[in-house]
């Protein structure tokens, strides 16, 4: 009987495989799960049946239209569909602004983040263990971003000033008429978007002020479900009060805190460090306390006896002798003290580790056991202040008003349970405070990983809220936008904390930059459609290098991208075996049918080395094949040799 010759099936720009994740139809699928009735065929495909919802859940109304409890604006349906679309674009690497590109398993991507979050869910959906962000406040001079809902990608290009036309970024000015609104909407999205990332036992921390707290509030209970509140923490911001103020001094803002399922453990009170003072959870009372053998000492190398220290009324008590050898401690050593959390006790009490550099984290069989985290947070090194100290120190200037201080975001990993190898993701990234304080604990042998996500915001030097920033970027020969502050800051961060660092910390980040498909959509030209089906023989941007098609089929595929890739050089074409043999790229511009067999088998000896677990796909370059018999000869040897799911771009 016939069969049908093994074929190469051409990606186009509309297929699910150039596109992110399809969100409504994953929906779809787990409502059809649960309940097969809800789900019926409409004109357009696939449609849930909302009568039948209402039934099942015991409403007894008709319509949608009877008012109901929750916060709603104009535009929120809107925002709502803003979450579901599909993004058609890409992340192009950039190698040359990385560091230790071969190695590290950070990321710093420069694009609008609704746009990014809805590329990375493919690869990263529940996988992230911590979100941090510091939105815009809407204080009135925040950009809130214009979204599009048609064509994020190319709203992102005009809005950024990469293309012309469009609607450029603008501040959110208190006397607009839709001021609550606009903020609404481009914050909405973003946290559908988000919750996707994060793992069943993640958590996410929101930092606000009161212009939009009691709205923030609102929404992450839809998004997140009130149940899964954790509490908000009022954080104090500042020394000293706002003289300004019309009828109150505004010295705190919060950090509203959710997790994602009844799975998370609770948040638990860690330690805040400046990396310099320790801070004890131990209670409120003088205990005995062992300082096991695998804590850090940031003190001298030698013996140290045992006997009291005092610092003024209270008093600190090493019971037995300490050997501090290469920076570690050689053997548990019992603390007795008034430990206290209060950190003007603690800056008494903690003489002892002034003049020999103690340092404690909590051991993990007393995690069960910890004090649970409170809803105040009053410490020196969290107020805005030391953030800004921080950055003046690394960039030698103010160039980030405001920047929320390291010690932040490691008191609230802590909380978390951030551990080695969890992903922690800040999608709005500002001066790049979370991707520091993730790098200073790969220093400690916790090395947790980071995506940051930034907008390259443009900077106006005549603008006095940015001239500082732009005259700094100017300085280095750059491109005036945020994300340039962001990145050097990273790169100084990474600077200052090598010759602290264990061999195997991860102080390094790949950077990606979001653009349009690498994939050609069909745009003919009315005026000569001849020259147009002529110019679209080649499927793929000529602009484009190997390395940004190749990363964006990892992401399309779902891969991670920092997922190893290795090379080969097999019939005088370079091939690329991504996530050792889960997918194998060949991007020649041009396969001769002498040629083609070698390369078939040549793959198919490598995938048989590999012996990879589960499907492998083949990808090549759609019009590298010097005709039709070619590409049919090698997707048949490929077909014969197990090797079915062959494609081209």
């Amino acid at each position: 009987m016939p069969t049908d010759k093994p074929t190469i099936e051409k990606l186009q720009p509309g297929d699910p495989d150039t596109q992110s994740a399809d969100v409504v139809a994953e929906n779809i699928a787990r409502l059809k799960a649960l309940f097969p009735e809800l789900v019926t065929e409409g004109k357009d495909g696939a449609s849930v049946n909302v009568d039948v919802l209402k039934e099942l859940v015991g409403d007894a109304t008709v319509t949608d239209c009877d008012e109901k409890f929750g916060l709603n604006w104009h535009g929120k349906r809107r925002a709502r569909q803003l979450a579901l679309t599909r993004s058609t674009g890409t992340l192009r690497p950039c190698r040359e602004e990385s560091v230790d590109w071969d190695t590290t398993q950070n990321l710093f991507i420069e694009g609008d983040n609704l746009e990014v979050l809805k590329l990375l869910q493919k690869s990263y959906a529940g996988r992230v263990k911590m979100i941090y962000i510091d939105p815009p406040y809407n204080t009135g001079k925040d950009f809130v971003y214009s979204d599009d809902y048609h064509d994020g990608i190319r709203n992102y290009l005009q809005m950024t000033g990469q293309v012309e036309g469009g609607t450029r970024l603008t501040t959110n000015a208190e006397s607009s008429g839709r001021f609550h609104t606009d903020w609404l909407r481009m914050i909405y999205p973003r946290l559908k978007a988000a919750r996707a990332m994060l793992r069943r036992d993640g958590v996410i921390f929101i930092s606000i002020d009161d212009a939009e707290h009691g709205h923030l509030r609102s929404i992450c209970d839809e998004i997140f479900g009130a149940e899964n509140l954790c509490g908000v923490i009022k954080r104090r911001a500042a020394r000293k009060t706002a003289f300004l103020s019309k009828r109150m001094t505004d010295m705190c803002d919060y950090v509203v805190a959710y997790v994602n399922s009844d799975e998370a453990p609770p948040l638990t009170a860690g330690e805040i460090s400046d990396g310099t003072r320790p801070v004890f959870n131990v209670g409120n009372s003088i205990s005995e306390r062992t300082l096991r053998a695998n804590a850090v000492a940031k003190c001298s190398d030698g013996n140290y006896r045992a006997g009291e220290y005092a610092a003024r009324s209270l008093s600190f008590e090493l019971l037995d002798d300490l050997e501090v050898k290469d920076g570690r401690v050689c053997h548990d050593v019992r603390i007795s003290g008034p430990w206290r959390i209060n950190q003007d006790v603690l800056d008494k009490t903690l003489f002892v580790t002034r003049n020999m550099g103690l340092r404690r984290t909590m051991l993990p069989e007393e995690l069960g056991k910890a004090k649970l985290l409170n809803d105040l947070l009053d410490d020196s090194s969290c107020y805005n202040e030391k953030g800004s100290e921080e950055l003046g120190d690394l960039l030698g200037c103010a160039a980030f008003s405001n920047p929320k201080p390291r010690a932040l975001i490691e008191y609230l990993m802590h909380a978390a349970g951030v551990s080695q190898g969890d992903l922690v993701l800040d999608f709005f990234a500002g001066s790049g405070t979370t991707g520091h304080a993730v790098l200073a604990r790969a220093t400690e042998e916790q090395n947790a990983r980071f995506i940051l996500v930034q907008l390259p915001e443009p900077l106006d030097p005549q603008n006095d809220d940015q001239r500082v920033a732009a005259e700094f970027v100017q300085s280095l020969g750059r491109p005036l936008s945020l994300a340039e502050v962001t990145k050097e800051r990273l790169q100084r961060s990474v600077a200052a904390l090598k010759s602290s660092a264990t061999d195997n910390a991860d102080l390094g980040f790949r950077v990606f930059k979001l653009d349009s498909s690498n994939i050609r959509e069909w745009e003919p030209s009315r005026e000569d459609i001849a020259e147009s089906l002529e110019a679209h023989v080649e499927n793929l941007r000529t602009n484009r290098t190997e390395q940004d098609i190749l990363y964006e089929l990892l992401l399309k595929r779902g891969l991670d991208l920092c997922v190893p890739i290795e090379t080969k050089e097999i019939a005088g074409k370079t091939v690329h075996s991504i996530g050792a043999g889960t997918l194998f790229a060949c991007l020649s511009e041009s396969i001769t049918a002498a040629e083609g067999e070698p390369l078939a088998l040549g793959i198919v000896a490598w995938h048989q080395e590999l012996d990879p677990a589960g499907d492998t796909t083949v990808v090549f370059r759609d019009s590298a094949f010097a005709d039709d018999v070619v590409k049919t000869n090698v997707a048949a040897i490929l077909d014969q040799s197990g090797l079915k799911n062959v494609r081209s771009l």
